[in-house]
C-alpha cells in the first residue's frame, strides 16, 4: 500500500534510457527450468497461494499461513519450528531452518507479505483469484507483489531441506499478513515476536529487482537499502459559517485552497545520503542526455541547482532528491446552499531519511502561515535510517545476479515508498530488498488490472533465491 513508486518501475525507467544507449546486456540463460527440482511445486503453491482472495475484509490470510506451515510441515521441518500467529484478524507465519552453528554468526531472515491489495474480478479481462499462464505470462493477483516473493522462499526451504542441506547459521523465513494496510502483523513479528525474528540482518523479498528493456534485455539491479518516513497530516480549517446568500470575507475552503496553493508552491530542500548519491552515481551511465548528466553532477555535487531542478522534473527521481509532500484528499461544506462550516485536506509526505516527521509539520506550517489550521498526524510514522551497504549482502547479491547476468550493474536505492522493512530497521534489524524478477516497465501492474508476471522472471526468481540462501547460509 505505502509503495508511492514501485521498485521494478524505478528500475525500468533507467532501463528505457539505457537501452538507447546500447548499454544492456544479453537475455538471461535460465539455469532454473520447468524441469528443474521443485519448480512444479513452486507452481502449485502460487496456484494456491493466488486462489486465495487474501486482500483485507476477506479472513483469508490466517488459511493461506495455515497452507503453508503444512507444507513446511510435510517437507520435514519440526513442528516446533513452525510458528502460525494470529495478529487480530490476520496472520504472521515463521519457519526457521536451523543450521549447525559453525558460522557462529546470528541467523537471517526472509521478509515476504502473504497479503494482497483486492481486485475486482468483474473488472479485470482473466479472474484474478485464478492462476492463468498465457502467452508466456503468469496472470492473478499478488503474482508481483508479493505471492511470487513468498512462493519462492518457501519453495526453496523444502528444496533445501530436500537435499539435506544444513546451514552454518540459521535462516528464519517472517511471512506478515498486512503489509498492504496496517503492517500490524509485521510490527508484531519484530516486538512481540522478535525471539522468533531476531536476525542479524533481514533479505526482503518485497523490494529490489531489475529492469529490462522492450526487447527483454536487461539493463540494471537494484537493491533496496532504505525507505522513506511515511505519514499524512489533515489540515482543517473551521468557521462559523452562515446563509450562502450573505458570503463572509473569511471562508473555510477558500482559506484551505489557499493553503494547498502554498503547499503546491513549496519545495523542500533538496537532501542526499551515501546512498542516494551512491544511486545516481551508479544510474547517471545508463541514463541518456540531461538527466544521465544531472545524475551524476547530483551524485558529485548535491547542492548544485541545475542537477537538482533536472532530476525534480523527472517524477521518478523527485522523491529521492528530498522530502516531498502533497494534497491527496478533499472534504468540505456540508450543503449547497449554506456557508461552509469546516475544509479538510489530507497532506501526504515521504520522508528523507533523518529529517523527521515533527520537523517537516513544522516546515508546512511555516510555509502556511495561518494559526487557524490545525493539523493531525493521520498515523504514527515509523521513522528509520538507511541500511548500511554490508559487504557481506553486497557480495553475495553480486554473485546470484552476476550468475544470471554477468555484468550487470546493480544499483543500491532508497524506496520512495514503504515496505515491512521498514519495521525491521525500526527494530534495529537492517533490511535489504534483493528481488529476483526481472520486468519490462511495460509489465509493472502490481496493485492494477491484470497483474501479471512473466514465466522467465518466476524460474529466474526461484533460482535466485536458491543461490542467495546457500550462499549466505554458508560462509
Amino acid at each position: 500500500m505505502l509503495k508511492s513508486l514501485s521498485t521494478l518501475a524505478l528500475a525500468a525507467s533507467l532501463g528505457l534510457a539505457s537501452a538507447a544507449t546500447g548499454a544492456a546486456f544479453a537475455e538471461e540463460k535460465l539455469p532454473y527450468s520447468d524441469k528443474a527440482p521443485f519448480s512444479d511445486k513452486a507452481m502449485e503453491i502460487l496456484r494456491t497461494a493466488v486462489g486465495m482472495r487474501t486482500a483485507e475484509g476477506h479472513g483469508n490470510v490466517p488459511k493461506l499461513a495455515a497452507y503453508l506451515a503444512n507444507e513446511f510441515k510435510q517437507g520435514g521441518f519440526p513442528e516446533e519450528d513452525i510458528h502460525l500467529l494470529p495478529v487480530g484478524d490476520t496472520a504472521a507465519l515463521v519457519v526457521r531452518y536451523r543450521g549447525d552453528g559453525s558460522s557462529g554468526k546470528k541467523p537471517v531472515s526472509l521478509s515476504a507479505h502473504m497479503d494482497v491489495v483486492d481486485a475486482l474480478p468483474e473488472d479485470w479481462e482473466r479472474d484474478p483469484f485464478t492462476l492463468i499462464e498465457e502467452d508466456g505470462y503468469l496472470f492473478g493477483r499478488g503474482v508481483l507483489d508479493n505471492k511470487m516473493g513468498m512462493t519462492s522462499l518457501t519453495t526453496n526451504f523444502l528444496r533445501l531441506k530436500a537435499e539435506g542441506y544444513v546451514p552454518k547459521r540459521d535462516l528464519i523465513i517472517a511471512f506478515s499478513g498486512d503489509e498492504e494496510t496496517g503492517m500490524v502483523s509485521t510490527q508484531a513479528l519484530v516486538n512481540e515476536y522478535i525471539e522468533l525474528t531476531d536476525s542479524e540482518f533481514v533479505l526482503n523479498a518485497d523490494a529490489g529487482g531489475g529492469a529490462l528493456a522492450p526487447d527483454g534485455s536487461v539493463i540494471s539491479y537494484n537493491m533496496q537499502a532504505a525507505e522513506k518516513t511515511y505519514i499524512s497530516f489533515e489540515m482543517t480549517v473551521t468557521n462559523p459559517g452562515g446563509h450562502s446568500s450573505r458570503p463572509r470575507e473569511d471562508n473555510a475552503i477558500y482559506d484551505l485552497a489557499d493553503a494547498l496553493t502554498k503547499i503546491q508552491a513549496y519545495k523542500f530542500p533538496a537532501r542526499s545520503s551515501e546512498l542516494t548519491r551512491a544511486f545516481f552515481k551508479a544510474s547517471a551511465p545508463m541514463a541518456s542526455g540531461d538527466l544521465g548528466k544531472a545524475m551524476a553532477t547530483f551524485a558529485a555535487d548535491p547542492a548544485d541547482e541545475w542537477a537538482i531542478a533536472e532530476l525534480r522534473s523527472h517524477p521518478e527521481y523527485v522523491g529521492t532528491t528530498g522530502t516531498t509532500c502533497v494534497a491527496t484528499m478533499l472534504k468540505a461544506g456540508h450543503a449547497e446552499n449554506a456557508l461552509p462550516q469546516s475544509a479538510s485536506a489530507v497532506v501526504n509526505c515521504r520522508i528523507f531519511p533523518g529529517v523527521g516527521a515533527e520537523a517537516t509539520l513544522n516546515t508546512l506550517k511555516e510555509v502556511v502561515d495561518n494559526d487557524a489550521i490545525t493539523w493531525r498526524p493521520m498515523k504514527d510514522p515509523v521513522e528509520t535510517a538507511a541500511s548500511p551497504l554490508r559487504d557481506d549482502v553486497w557480495e553475495v547479491l553480486e554473485r546470484a545476479v552476476h550468475a544470471r547476468y554477468p555484468g550487470v550493474t546493480i544499483v543500491p536505492y532508497m524506496e520512495s515508498g514503504g515496505t515491512d522493512g521498514m519495521h525491521f530497521r525500526s527494530a534495529g534489524i537492517e533490511s535489504y530488498g534483493i528481488s529476483g524478477i526481472f520486468l519490462k516497465g511495460s509489465d509493472m501492474f502490481a496493485h492494477g488490472l491484470n497483474e501479471r508476471l512473466p514465466l522467465t522472471s518466476f524460474y529466474g526468481d526461484l533460482e535466485h533465491w536458491y543461490m542467495i540462501l546457500k550462499d549466505i547460509s554458508d560462509d
